[in-house]
C-alpha cells in the first residue's frame, strides 16, 4: 500500500477542523470516516513493511528476523 496522498492528508485535516467548529453533515462524516481507516491501513502497511526488514543482532553477529508475537 502506497503512502496517503497530502491532499487526503489535508482533506482529513479539513474535516476534522469543521467538525470542531460548526459540525460535519452526513456525507462528510462517511467521507471523513473513510479517509480515517485509510490513513490506519497507509500508516499500518507502512509499519508492517519496517518491521519485516528489522533484524536483531546477536553478540557474535548473526541476524535474526523479528518474529511475529502470539
Amino acid at each position: 500500500m502506497s503512502p496517503l496522498k497530502q491532499h487526503k492528508i489535508d482533506r482529513i485535516n479539513e474535516l476534522a477542523r469543521k467538525h470542531k467548529t460548526e459540525g460535519l453533515s452526513e456525507e462528510e462524516h462517511a467521507e471523513r470516516e473513510a479517509l480515517r481507516r485509510e490513513y490506519i491501513d497507509s500508516v499500518k502497511a507502512s509499519l508492517h513493511a519496517a518491521l519485516s526488514n528489522t533484524y536483531i543482532m546477536d553478540e557474535k553477529g548473526n541476524k535474526t528476523p523479528l518474529k511475529k508475537k502470539k
